[in-house]
């Protein structure tokens, strides 16, 4: 996860003021700015959004005791079927083929290996998995492929298998709450989640939205981009969920190749084009890029139809593509930077 800053711009005395809120979810933090024609308004719209993901977090939450999703993990390893409410339904089906699509680079169905790294507590110790606890779950090769469905139930063909949606709620949960906001009549607002953000419309002011994209071992914006209406950012970063052991850091993002969870890349970033699923590719697409590292980048970043990427490897240098290229305006700019092809 990535703390994206959204950049205070100075506005002039007669525009409206924004309506501010912030919450946490999904074990992040929220931040919703949005402006609309009265405080009235800006206040209910803003509330029912902040409601929403409450509620979602407290239902896909995956080490809570009394959520949908911990109760979904103790049927699958027991080995029974359960029947999914129509959110998670979706995430399934949606991860499913964003799993498919990532060649099993992203796959929610390694909630084991998160835990066994001990990235499920909200505080965890710096310790490394077990080997053989890690050969047993490689060994299951739990995938979300493998969630078989029948007349409304699933049942899972590995024990090993635990859902984790922590690599794909949020950006989810941006595509439900902007189309809520457009549905209050808000059509201008900025909805960052943990570092994944998505625009609705321009300032009052005529301006796009302006973000920063945090530098991966300093406490500020490396750069800024505006985005359009519709258009969402998403960074994956080994700053946020890690611990060092033995001169090295280890973070919450894990290779479902081989359960590694070495930090062998600083952070990427990824802009989606707008569109229904904008939020979820921009929190889905950066873990592909993160794993297959800066050589393959730019391939998982055209199947995934991205407006642009930018990756920052273990050595600090910068990869990315014209189009990222032609729209950052660096602020702590990287002392050796590859242009790569496309896009």
């Amino acid at each position: 996860m990535a703390a994206l800053v959204v950049l205070a711009l100075a506005a002039c005395s007669r525009e409206p003021e924004p309506y501010q809120q912030e919450s946490y979810v999904f074990g992040t933090r929220v931040e919703l700015t949005l402006y609309a024609d009265n405080q009235a308004l800006a206040a209910r719209a803003a509330g029912a959004v902040l409601a929403d993901l409450d509620r979602l977090h407290r239902q896909l939450h995956a080490w809570a005791l009394d959520g949908e999703l911990a109760a979904v993990n103790r049927a699958l390893a027991a080995g029974q079927p359960f029947t999914p409410s129509p959110e998670l339904a979706e995430l399934i089906a949606k991860g499913q083929r964003l799993e498919a699509q990532s060649d099993g680079l992203f796959s929610p169905a390694i909630g084991a290996l998160v835990a066994a790294w001990g990235f499920h507590a909200d505080s965890y110790a710096a310790r490394l998995p077990a080997p053989e606890q890690l050969a047993a779950l490689l060994a299951a090769r739990p995938r979300l492929a493998d969630l078989q469905a029948g007349s409304g139930r699933m049942v899972g063909r590995t024990r090993a298998m635990q859902l984790d949606f922590g690599g794909m709620a949020k950006g989810w949960a941006l595509d439900r709450a902007r189309r809520q906001l457009l549905k209050a009549g808000i059509s201008s607002a900025l909805l960052n989640i943990g570092g994944n953000i998505i625009a609705l419309g321009k300032k009052p002011d005529g301006t796009p939205w302006q973000v920063g994209i945090r530098h991966p071992r300093r406490g500020e914006a490396m750069a800024s981009i505006a985005l359009a209406d519709g258009e969402a950012l998403g960074t994956s970063g080994d700053y946020q969920r890690y611990f060092e052991l033995g001169g090295r850091r280890y973070c919450h993002l894990i290779d479902p190749r081989d359960g590694n969870a070495d930090c062998r890349v600083q952070s990427v970033s990824v802009l989606a084009r707008p569109g229904p699923d904008a939020g979820l590719l921009s929190d889905v697409a950066s873990k592909p890029l993160y794993f297959a590292g800066a050589a393959a980048a730019a391939n998982y970043a055209r199947r995934f139809g991205l407006g642009g990427w930018l990756l920052i490897d273990g050595r600090g240098e910068a990869w990315l593509g014209p189009a990222m290229q032609a729209r950052l305006q660096w602020r702590l700019k990287p002392a050796v930077i590859h242009l790569t092809g496309t896009p």
